[in-house]
């Protein structure tokens, strides 16, 4: 178990990315939360706040800045949750692109050449830059980039349908419960202490990990 770490976020604010933040704080031994956002957010215990704008050209220089800040109190693992949700169809492919491998991919780059050898990705199921679908295309191609960033421990997960979510249709989450497997329901407080569980049992590991549903659900029940 990694002790007295710390986790630079980006998407935070999301869903998804609001109950990552939650699960990691909910930790004894994680020391801070660094939530890099694009507005100020309100204050908490063992949070900080970093405003960046995260489409500027030096976004990714900035990124590194607070890293290796962070780094130099003790161990550091990075967490992208940037996601669009529902308004994921109404985005270009362009739009999309731009955001999920522009922006994550400049935080990504920034994270690594601070030093942290740990990204946990939120993406989706089935993503492959193959896909003839625009939305799990763009996820792949995601996928694809952070592989090509370097991180020494390369955490990909792929909730299926979100539970517990805004931007989740009610009746959407009716029809996941019945459809089984890595394309069913997901809680996204699941999904978030996944996140938190991966960072605190396995940071100091090596090689890249997909989760899917099964296997977040598993990983969340454990108590780090």
């Amino acid at each position: 178990m990694t002790e007295n770490f710390a986790a630079i976020v980006l998407g935070g604010t999301g869903q998804v990315g609001g109950a990552a933040v939650a699960a990691l704080l909910a930790i004894p031994d994680c020391r801070e939360v660094v939530m890099i956002t694009r507005k100020p957010i309100p204050p908490m215990p063992r949070l900080r706040n970093v405003v960046c704008d995260t489409g500027a050209a030096d976004f990714a220089e900035r990124v590194a800045t607070v890293a290796r800040e962070v780094l130099s109190q003790g161990p550091a693992s990075a967490v992208s949750c940037v996601g669009v949700g529902s308004g994921a169809m109404r985005w270009s492919e362009e739009e999309l692109k731009r955001l999920e491998l522009g922006v994550v991919g400049a935080f990504a780059r920034g994270c690594h050449q601070a030093g942290i050898a740990q990204f946990c990705l939120l993406s989706a199921v089935g993503s492959t830059a193959r896909s003839r679908f625009r939305y799990v295309r763009v996820m792949g191609m995601k996928e694809d980039n952070l592989r090509s960033v370097g991180f020494r421990r390369l955490t990909i997960f792929r909730p299926g349908i979100i539970v517990g979510n805004a931007h989740t249709p009610a009746y959407v989450e009716w029809l996941g419960r019945l459809v089984p497997g890595r394309f069913g329901n997901i809680d996204q407080r699941d999904i978030g202490r996944a996140i938190a569980a991966e960072i605190a049992l396995h940071g100091r590991e090596s090689g890249e990990v997909i989760l899917e549903n099964a296997a977040m659900k598993a990983l969340a029940a454990l108590r780090p």
